[in-house]
Order: structure tokens, then sequence, then C-alpha cells
């Protein structure tokens, strides 16, 4: 793989360094790679970047570990995303949080143009995993990719679901891409790939352990338009992935249950608490998605045009980024396409001129529907 791939891994695995910080290191060193051949002194000047961590990337074996976990992949048939590749799930880049680096295994769609996530509990009862299953049917016209996290319960009931409805489910796991958990599910694993795929922000080997599972939680709800709680305890993971999915403005649904049921009090509190909607029927999502609308139409009503021919490789990137949004800040505009800033705003003066985006109070823009 590429020399960038190389240095790109390499960032995930020095001591100090979470996504955010990365994001910053490329941002003031212009590349992975040239973060590592920055001196010391360049370093320091990066905000966030104190002495130890500076050290660490200067001398730590990154770079000699990742090389061994690129070639893993390989063998794998897996793929490395940095958030400023194409193919990076752009639901995710919009995010705070989101993760600098995934690993990607499968045939799906990452930027399919409709995403739920199902998620509940490890210990479903025959009407929870007859509710997900139901859903799912009723989703299979509207190609639908499901998400979901592999684990026992309302997770693998809605994986399973999807391949019968030969809709894409994409398995988040918290581990590595070579260590299914449970094991059980190696086979329908292993069917996914083909019919959607698995994903992790884990290098290959990572054991399943008890800090990575919060953490797959919020890909979920990152990558999902809506979160479903089928059932859930009072605490436990799906209330997590649920409190993810509203600091990220997706919409939640729970489905109700019986008052005395152990395994729907998290479904009630959510709606009680107001932070999910009342799931009781596939009508609720479709409406509260548009999806009764055909792909590509605009959330307001409004046919998406096509993308101009007479437009710059730049340019068709920032008018896509725009047909994914109502509307975007040129700052998160900026970080998105990774277009610097100066060449950002003369691209898109340039753009609004011809007639294809109007820009909007507060530094906003959005792409003209006709």
């Amino acid at each position: 793989m590429s020399t960038d791939a190389h240095s790109q891994v390499a960032l995930t695995l020095v001591p100090g360094l979470g996504s955010i910080l990365i994001r910053q290191l490329i941002s003031y060193c212009g590349s992975a790679p040239e973060v590592f051949q920055s001196p010391l002194a360049r370093l320091l000047k990066v905000p966030g970047i104190g002495d130890v961590t500076a050290r660490a990337i200067r001398t730590s074996d990154a770079l000699t570990t990742a090389e061994r976990v690129l070639k893993r992949l390989e063998t794998l048939g897996a793929t490395p995303l940095f958030y400023t590749d194409k193919a990076y799930p752009a639901r995710l880049k919009t995010l705070y949080d989101a993760p600098a680096l995934l690993y990607w295994q499968g045939a799906g769609d990452l930027n399919a143009p409709r995403t739920i996530g199902l998620v509940g509990t490890r210990q479903a009862t025959d009407y929870g995993r007859r509710i997900t299953t139901d859903i799912i049917d009723a989703l299979a016209p509207y190609n639908v990719t499901v998400i979901s996290g592999l684990a026992y319960g309302i997770d693998i009931a809605a994986h399973r679901a999807s391949l019968t409805n030969g809709l894409p489910t994409i398995g988040v796991m918290a581990s590595g891409l070579d260590v299914v958990y449970p094991s059980v599910h190696r086979r329908t694993a292993q069917e996914m790939l083909t019919q959607g795929g698995l994903l992790t922000e884990s290098i290959p080997g990572t054991k399943p352990d008890a800090h990575l599972f919060p953490a797959r939680n919020r890909i979920i709800a990152g990558l999902s338009d809506a979160i479903v709680v089928v059932e859930a305890a009072a605490k436990g993971g799906a209330l997590i992935t649920a409190e993810y999915a509203n600091n990220y403005h997706r919409d939640v649904f729970a489905v109700p249950g019986q008052l005395n049921q152990t395994f729907s009090a998290g479904c009630n509190k959510l709606i009680r608490e107001n932070k999910a909607q009342i799931y009781t029927s596939p009508a609720d999502l479709i409406e509260a998605l548009n999806w009764d609308q055909p792909v590509g139409q605009h959330p307001r009503g409004h046919t998406a045009p096509a993308l101009p021919v007479d437009v710059t490789d730049e340019e068709s990137q920032v008018l896509a980024l725009l047909r994914q949004s109502a509307d975007l800040h040129i700052d998160e505009l900026s970080w998105q396409s990774q277009i610097p800033m100066g060449r950002l705003a003369s691209l898109l003066l340039n753009l609004e001129f011809r007639g294809f985006v109007r820009s909007l109070p507060g530094k906003k823009y959005s792409v003209v529907y006709v």
C-alpha cells in the first residue's frame, strides 16, 4: 500500500494520539508522512501536542508496527480508510469525534443513500426478535443498509434478517476484523462480506475489551440515519448508542414494551425522557426519514440536479458534499474536502457566480436546486 497509508496507520499507533490530535497534526503538517518527517520543534508548535507526545511521534516504533498491520490487512482482503479518503463514510466525517482511521472488509457501500441502525439487548426475547425481523421485512423495498454490532440477541437478528431479505448489512466490531466476537457468529460475518461488510477502528488481532464497545457504539450511531432500539435494559450498550445518536442529531426510535419486562425498561425510559420517538410501525421510520420519496430527492422536496459537467474535480467534490446536506459551514466544507480555506473561498465564490451554490448567513453554503 501507499506511503500515505503506512503513515496514516502509524499515526493511530502512536501513544497519546487520538483522532482529534491526528486531524490537528495533519492540518498543520500537511500529510501523515510529513508528520513523521517534521522536527521536534515543529511538532511542539501544534496545539495540543506536548513534549511527551511529540517525542513519541519521533521515537515510537509505530511505523514498524504499521507495516505488520498493512500486511495482515492485505491477507484479509481488507482496506484502511483514513478520514481524508473518498471512501471514508461521509456521515462520520461531520462528527467531532469521528475515528481518524477505519478498517473495512466487504463489498458494501459505506455511503449508501439510506441507512438504519438496529440495536438492543443480547438477551432478546421472541418478541424482540420478531419485531426486528418485521422492521427489516418492511424496509426491504427501500434498499436500506442495516447497521448493527454483530452481538448476540437483537444485533445478530438484524444482520440475519437483512441477509434473508437481500439487504446490505454492516457489522461494526469492537475487535480486529480477524477476531469475530462472539465466534459463533463467524459464519454470518462471512456471509455479510458479500452483502455488506465488517467495519472497525481496531487493528487486526485486537481482542474485544470493555472500553472498545462504547467506541463501537458511537460508530453505529454515526453511520445510521436513524437508530431503532428494539429491546434494552435500563442500562446497557443500546442506551449508549441511543445517547450518541441524540448527540449526533440522528433520529432515535424505541419499541415500547410491557412495564414488568426487564428488557423493555430501557426503551420505555428513552420514550419517557423524550430521548426517542415511540416506534409503532415501519411507517414511523419511513415518514420521519422521507424514505417515501425517491432516492436522490432533497429532504426539502426538490429534485437534486445532476452535477454540472463543466466543473473541476475540487468543485465537483464540494458540490457532492453540499448535496448530502441542507447546508454546510465553510469550516466544515474545508475539513470534509481537505481543501485549504483560501482556495475553498475562491472556489465557492466562483460556483456562486455560476449559479451552482448560494451563500447563506453565518458563512454557510447550500447547493442550488432547480
